[in-house]
């Protein structure tokens, strides 16, 4: 299994994904029945119909967990009433952030929500194939899947004639091999197709042209488990965020310098104050530095910072993103810029290079982390840094370009002083980075 633990968390905290009521064994379905699995579906198969069960996702006001946060009844409507013979649903498992596994703990503890979700929403758009998209490494996890996807078509409840309906939706997983592009919708479509895994320009959106040319639903493992739950008992029970944010929980995976590291379920709308003291804050007598917030293309937050609510938002306004769930800890031993850097330096590797800003300016930008953090900067860096990023950012054509830039700049905006140091005194105040003791042009050695 995905050795990450589950954090306790408050009461007033909804467990919907990760329900303390999950049978030991995932892949037992008269237990997960038992337990309320798959009574969504038949409501909405038998009592809502296709338009009823749309209507009442986007009454709940449910937002995807995806980067755009589209509202799930907004998404399924467009792509029920594109035009199209076929249509399919894809759950986009893949997480390609390498050190999270929030997506493969939901789907080895919980996988009967995630098919269920996935169901009702092919049923609701009129898809008659759901695809599993995961890394072909997770083998645990393909295993627990393929298991629950037979052992639920056994049941009648996915597969030929569901629940007795004349219905057919076919679950099927396809194991992939990438990189970090993957978890870009447009490129996963483009590895599901046997294709180079580039980015394409949108609209034209996946609801109308996905996978083969056909409307395609794209969703996370942990939307569509929330899915059942919205349909069986209503927004009321649902949710206690503020008003304002998502709708919805969420799995973060909380790391670094922190008492208690492992995966919580937090509702959209909580302060990272609150993510922290889930994960036990930071143990004397480190003290807290920063937070990198939303994986490598995320941004660092400083200490003070810990008032910002996890949301799409909130987390964007400060310099940050949701992106994988991930919260890294970073205490005074950590060196901010070089951990920028060498973010950048992933970024910049997994790019695709289909573009001039993705091909040339990621690496440029790599270029002048890694020349900060060695002592060799040339002439004003910071300036030369922010113009590059707003440039890339301006003409980007996914999102991995524009958020590759979060994690300088976020250093740039939050900690000028540890910059300086590196820059001006060539000093690293964390002790981490080992800056070349050269005299500059001008300088006096």
């Amino acid at each position: 299994m995905t050795a990450s633990k589950i954090l306790a968390t408050p009461a007033r905290f909804p467990r919907v994904l990760l329900p303390p009521t999950l049978p030991a064994d995932p892949i037992n379905l008269d237990a997960a029945v038992a337990a309320g699995a798959f009574n969504a579906l038949r409501a909405a198969v038998e009592e809502l119909r296709a338009d009823g069960v749309i209507a009442a996702l986007a009454e709940s006001g449910m937002r995807g967990r995806g980067r755009g946060g589209l509202p799930l009844g907004e998404k399924w409507r467009a792509c029920a009433r594109a035009a199209g013979d076929r249509r399919y649903v894809v759950i986009n498992a893949y997480q390609s952030d390498p050190a999270v596994v929030t997506d493969r703990l939901l789907l080895e503890k919980n996988p009967y929500a995630v098919i269920e979700g996935a169901a009702i929403a092919a049923f609701a758009v009129g898809a008659g194939e759901v695809i599993v998209a995961l890394r072909a490494e997770a083998t645990n996890t393909i295993r627990v899947v393929q298991a629950a996807i037979d052992a639920a078509e056994a049941g009648g409840y996915i597969g030929e004639n569901i629940l007795g309906s004349g219905l057919e939706i076919r679950f099927s997983v396809r194991p992939l091999q990438g990189n970090y592009m993957l978890g870009e919708e447009t490129v996963l479509l483009k590895g599901l197709e046997g294709k180079r895994g580039q980015p394409e320009q949108q609209p034209p959106y996946t609801t109308t042209r996905g996978l083969f040319g056909a409307p395609t639903l794209i969703h996370g493992p942990q939307t569509l488990a929330a899915v059942p739950a919205i349909l069986a008992g209503g927004m009321a029970g649902f949710l206690e965020t503020d008003p304002r944010a998502f709708a919805g929980t969420i799995l973060v995976q909380i790391s670094g310098a922190v008492a208690r590291p492992g995966v919580a379920e937090v509702p959209f709308g909580v302060t990272l104050r609150e993510i922290l003291d889930v994960a036990g804050g930071v143990p004397n007598p480190h003290r807290l530095k920063g937070l990198l917030v939303g994986g490598p293309s995320g941004g660092i937050l400083p200490a003070d910072g810990l008032s910002v609510t996890f949301d799409h938002d909130s987390l964007d306004a400060a310099g940050a993103q949701v992106g994988s769930g991930s919260i890294v800890v970073l205490d005074q031993h950590s060196c901010v810029v070089d951990l920028a850097a060498v973010l950048t330096r992933f970024c910049a590797d997994e790019a695709c290079g289909k573009t001039i800003p993705c091909r040339i300016g990621l690496r440029r930008l790599a270029e002048i982390g890694a020349r900060i953090c060695e002592g060799q900067p040339r002439g004003d860096e910071i300036g030369r840094l922010t113009d590059l990023s707003l440039d890339i950012s301006a003409s980007a054509l996914c999102d991995h370009e524009r958020r590759a830039t979060l994690s300088l700049l976020s250093v740039v905006r939050y900690f000028r002083d540890e910059l300086d140091a590196h820059l001006l005194r060539n000093t690293c105040p964390a002790g981490v980075c080992q800056p070349k003791a050269e005299t500059r042009a001008g300088a006096v050695s």
